[in-house]
């Protein structure tokens, strides 16, 4: 028995050797997942597109938007990429591959195409998880047919060595089954976008829940900051930093799109010190790889929950909003009042999308008098017991929409937070409490657990802060 198990792992061994061999020597087009039938391409612009064939083979691609063809050639290692021309929003196209063997891809559209990523509360589906629904998810499938929003789906999967391609769901036409286990925030903002724009749009999801955003950053950007990467010294997963950037993000490199959109945080609560730094450093690192410049990249601040009662999830959000001075052409939604003190995964990611979309829809479409940042300190001034603390983002003013302010804290020498009366007044928000005669730090919302209830005029929450850095 251990003879012929021996004979045939080595028969078996052989008969791939072969396989791989023909394959290399057929020499016909090998595309990555990412370019396939279905798929949408990024309007008005030079997109890439790339894969493998016979070494040192000529490959001719087509494309039946304006019959053009480009020619380029496999180098050493077989790989071959080439840029092209799209033109405005439209389809459906075909490309043809042509490397003495035909590959056509048919159905492509032209329009927006932006990639959403992150951790659970990015992957979680429009169907929901077990006893964690998704509010309205019935009725959005329902609504969900619409050829013209298409679904790509990255696997999820980790690797120490950037990789070539990934294991995915193909591209898809939006409908109630393919929408149902896509990720919600992703959907919601892609039919936003389309029914505002009346384009095409795809959408990549690429999310793994539970993961650190060390774990989505390249070497490279870890070794900017001196990061050290514990890879060699333990298993393998995906926590490992870049270990989802190689297997989740490399393989789509360079695919044409318009911004990223990103949802994670909760993990990193541990390290929220470096948590800005390291997000400038991956949001620099996919810039720099898709050479595509300062490509907008919009971001969700995590909702309030009942963690552990250690309330550092407050200093996370605070590095969150700091990161969105650091990085350029970058925007943070504030879901403050969204949270559920039981749920880390709140129902509300209707609501998420839409912020994240007034960000795009804004800044990347022009759709002018569209309020899209949310009112964050600026300043504040002390007068005898009296704080009063500007915000910016507020042109029209604030409002509580008639709810009376709960979430702020002042505090004196002694550094004790008491519970706040805040007032809204012209100058922003006057705070006081009994028990602070000579108040010197003040507090908005800077629990793991608590409900956001200030706004601006046009109803986007303010994001917490604090005065103090004790």
């Amino acid at each position: 028995m251990v003879n012929y198990m021996s004979y045939m792992r080595v028969i078996n061994l052989c008969c791939f050797i072969l396989f791989l061999f023909g394959t290399a020597v057929k020499g016909k087009v090998v595309l990555p997942a990412v370019i396939d039938n279905n798929m949408v391409l990024q309007q008005k612009s030079e997109v890439a597109l790339w894969g493998k064939a016979k070494s040192n083979s000529k490959i001719k691609i087509t494309t039946s938007w304006n019959k053009r063809s480009y020619v380029t050639q496999a180098n050493g290692d077989s790989l071959w990429r080439v840029m092209v021309s799209t033109p405005e929003a439209g389809g459906p196209f075909a490309i043809t591959f042509d490397d003495g063997e035909k590959l056509v891809l048919n159905n492509i559209l032209i329009g927006e195409v932006w990639i959403c990523s992150g951790q659970s509360n990015m992957s979680m589906p429009v169907i929901g998880l077990k006893n964690q629904p998704i509010a309205g998810a019935n009725d959005f499938l329902l609504d969900a047919d619409n050829p013209k929003i298409r679904l790509f789906q990255i696997q999820r999967q980790y690797s120490l060595r950037p990789e070539f391609d990934c294991k995915a769901s193909p591209w898809i036409e939006a409908n109630s089954e393919s929408v149902a286990n896509f990720s919600a925030v992703g959907y919601f903002y892609a039919k936003i976008l389309q029914e505002k724009l009346q384009v095409p749009v795809g959408i990549i999801q690429t999310a793994w829940g539970g993961t650190r955003i060390e774990a989505w950053t390249g070497a490279s950007s870890l070794d900017s900051l001196h990061f050290k990467s514990q890879s060699g010294k333990s298993k393998v997963n995906q926590h490992t930093p870049s270990a989802l950037y190689n297997a989740m993000i490399n393989p789509i490199v360079g695919f044409g799109i318009k911004g990223f959109l990103w949802y994670q945080g909760e993990a990193n609560r541990v390290n929220y010190h470096q948590y800005d730094r390291l997000m400038e450093a991956m949001v620099k690192g996919w810039r720099s790889v898709w050479n595509l410049g300062n490509l907008p990249f919009y971001y969700v601040q995590i909702a309030p929950f009942r963690y552990d009662g250690k309330d550092k999830s407050p200093f996370l959000r605070e590095a969150q909003l700091k990161a969105s001075t650091l990085i350029p052409n970058s925007g943070m939604v504030v879901s403050l009042d969204v949270g559920k003190e039981a749920f880390i995964h709140a129902p509300d990611k209707f609501t998420i999308a839409k912020r994240l979309a007034f960000w795009s829809l804004a800044n990347d479409y022009g759709i002018s008098k569209l309020a899209y940042a949310s009112p964050v300190y600026k300043s504040h001034k002390i007068t005898n017991d009296t704080v009063i603390i500007s915000f910016a983002n507020a042109k029209y003013g604030l409002s509580s929409f008639g709810k009376e302010l709960s979430a702020f804290e002042v505090a004196g020498a002694d550094k004790v937070f008491y519970p706040a009366k805040a007032t809204i007044v012209s100058q922003g928000v006057k705070v006081q409490s009994e028990h602070v005669k000579e108040p010197i730090a003040v507090r908005y919302a800077f629990k793991d657990w608590v409900i956001g209830d200030l706004y601006n005029t046009e109803g986007l929450p303010a994001s917490s802060f604090r005065t103090d850095n004790w």
